[in-house]
């Protein structure tokens, strides 16, 4: 991979503020990654009299499996089906405007009969097993137990259903009663020891969840140097909100999937973005859509615009991600763009690619992939369009990226 000269500034920085420390990061990167990032913090730190902005610069990381190992939104969910926290719908359609009439019917018949429209349904215990099974199945797989497709007819750029519909889920609870759940299970999968399964309805599932300790370090030294760190989260808002805390990043630095409220309740709608109203259900933090909630929500850009890429000045000076949801975002970092490799397409065939120079990767910090014995197929397949098409990925002159080989793993 090319690499990007950062302007470093720390002879600059010493000799003008000669009490002004600038943080240094742990080791245990890949590389020279540690290098490059460590030079990020000299360039935009508040210790360089010279930084590009006078503002404070944003570093916009996503959460699962990119600061943490493993995923909370899963943790939840798994958590809400073993204690029976998920409330019955009176329709199950109308828990997602994707959810096809196969999936709705499948849930309707092993779940409906368990309990009254509105009230806890008791998949934690045996009678609810098939239930709770068939929960797991359709958001896990997006598939009922019998193979019939759960979701249709959704924008693969803007949601992914079965993402939100964990959100929707959620129905009928407060934001902190949402907090105490995701509690009690992000204590439980920290203390499982690596590797966990745990029972959920008659089949397993991931028990086990880790923050990165070398995420976390850079978490803290990047607002340790002035810089304005955020997550933005395909998770529920309430539960990342939870998590982020162990990293020292408070709520109002969250952007995660919104349920719209009413009487202090969460609903079954979805709060919008750009030219998304609140209700339509179909713009959350996810592929193009974390460009248009991290515009709206770190920068304030409002209404229609905030759908598409800003001038540099208003973007995130440095992004991290793990998963082609993350590749909207991170190509709209203006510095730095740190990817976790867990052999996603896109992601991958524009990190390896690296026209910019900006583009760092690393392996998983726990448990890293093995290298991908075959080429990205950059120039057939690894773009998914808005309606999932399969296409080539091209950079922004519309060319072609070549097949890349997996070389960091």
């Amino acid at each position: 991979m090319a690499a990007a000269t950062l302007t470093a500034a720390a002879p600059a920085q010493a000799a003008a503020h000669p009490a002004c420390a600038t943080p240094e990061l742990a080791a245990g990167w890949y590389g020279d990654n540690r290098a490059r990032l460590q030079q990020l913090i000299h360039q935009y730190g508040r210790c360089n009299p010279y930084r590009p902005s006078r503002d404070k610069p944003v570093a916009v990381f996503d959460w699962d499996n990119t600061v943490v190992k493993n995923d909370v939104g899963d943790a939840t969910m798994f958590w809400l089906l073993r204690n029976g926290k998920i409330r019955r719908p009176a329709d199950w359609k109308t828990t997602s405007r994707y959810l096809t009439p196969a999936a709705a019917q499948a849930l309707a018949t092993a779940c409906d009969p368990l309990a009254r429209p509105g009230t806890p349904l008791p998949t934690g215990t045996p009678e609810g097993a098939a239930c709770a099974d068939e929960v797991a199945a359709v958001y896990g797989t997006s598939a009922t137990r019998t193979g019939a497709a759960a979701f249709a007819g959704w924008d693969r750029r803007t949601i992914e259903p079965a993402y939100a519909w964990l959100t929707q889920l959620l129905q009928g609870w407060t934001p902190g009663q949402v907090r105490g759940f995701a509690a009690a299970a992000r204590t439980e999968n920290l203390a499982a020891p690596i590797g966990t399964k745990q029972q959920v309805g008659t089949t397993t599932a991931t028990g086990w969840v880790r923050y990165y300790d070398q995420q976390r370090d850079l978490i803290k030294n990047l607002q340790a140097a002035g810089f304005d760190v955020w997550i933005s989260s395909a998770s529920p808002q309430p539960v990342v909100e939870v998590w982020a805390r162990g990293v020292g990043v408070a709520a109002d630095h969250v952007i995660g999937i919104r349920n719209t409220t009413r009487d202090g309740k969460l609903t079954t709608h979805l709060q919008g973005c750009g030219s998304v109203a609140d209700g339509a259900d179909s713009m959350i933090t996810y592929v193009d859509g974390k460009r248009c909630w991290i515009n709206k929500e770190v920068f304030g850009v409002r209404g229609a615009a905030a759908e598409k890429v800003q001038p540099a000045a208003r973007r995130q000076v440095f992004a991290a991600g793990d998963s082609d949801t993350d590749v909207t975002f991170l190509r709209d970092a203006t510095a730095l763009r740190l990817v976790l490799n867990r052999n996603k397409n896109e992601l991958m065939c524009r990190a390896y690619d690296n026209t910019d120079g900006k583009w760092i990767v690393n392996p998983m910090f726990i448990e890293p992939k093995k290298q991908k014995t075959t080429p990205y197929p950059c120039s057939t397949t690894g773009y998914t369009g808005h309606d999932g098409t399969p296409a080539p990925v091209r950079r922004a002159d519309t060319s072609v990226i070549p097949d890349q080989t997996d070389t960091v793993f």
